[in-house]
């Protein structure tokens, strides 16, 4: 049995690798890597029975984890990439089937006709972002969680502020990894990571 299909039946409640998932070749940073994703995830403060939005899904890793966690409860994976479509469903249906609904589609127009939400995490929005989160805001459940990544301070800082503003006790870290690589003559050096702010915030 392939190693991703031993992984895919797994019951392993958390911890899938990042080449578990399909990506679009060459790689544009579609996959929450797993030191970046292990943070955010544990920032969710999941339930069993959670309702979760991962907003710009990717590849649907936050998505798929999410779902392991809550498994009694409702994930919607939503993204604006029509033409990653098609490798984010196959991701959820290799990993996820069953527990977690596709929607491709703007945000926020798209977070409309969602539940309300008890958890979400936002990995992409782009120019949307500042009405995404105050979309967010809005629809969460009491004590809901928000959790965004970001690859620049400056807008790890406007949405801290933006929550700070709506008395959500916001937090923020930044998760700065370094990875084992092999030299040629099999010693090992560090090799760093682009540093990731992860910003949440609790209602």
């Amino acid at each position: 049995m392939a190693s991703a299909d031993y992984i895919a039946k797994s019951e392993r409640p958390l911890g899938l690798p990042d080449d578990a998932f399909e990506q679009r070749r060459p790689v544009r940073g579609q996959i929450t890597k797993w030191e970046a994703r292990a943070v955010s995830l544990y920032a969710l403060g999941l339930r069993p029975d959670s309702i979760v939005w991962d907003i710009g899904a990717g590849t649907g890793s936050v998505a798929v984890e999410a779902a392991r966690i809550a498994h009694r409860g409702k994930i919607y994976a939503i993204d604006k990439d029509v033409d990653s479509a098609d490798l984010l469903r196959r991701n959820v249906e290799r990993y996820g089937a069953g527990r977690v609904r596709v929607s491709i589609g703007t945000a926020p127009e798209t977070l409309a006709d969602l539940p309300d939400p008890d958890a979400v995490f936002i990995g992409g929005g782009g120019a949307a972002m500042p009405d995404i989160i105050a979309t967010v805001i809005n629809r969460l459940r009491p004590s809901g969680r928000l959790v965004a990544n970001f690859a620049a301070m400056e807008r790890a800082n406007a949405t801290y502020r933006a929550l700070q503003a709506a008395a959500m006790s916001p937090g923020l870290t930044m998760v700065s990894a370094s990875r084992g690589r092999e030299l040629p003559d099999g010693a090992l050096r560090l090799a760093a990571m682009n540093p990731v702010f992860v910003v949440w915030g609790q209602r």
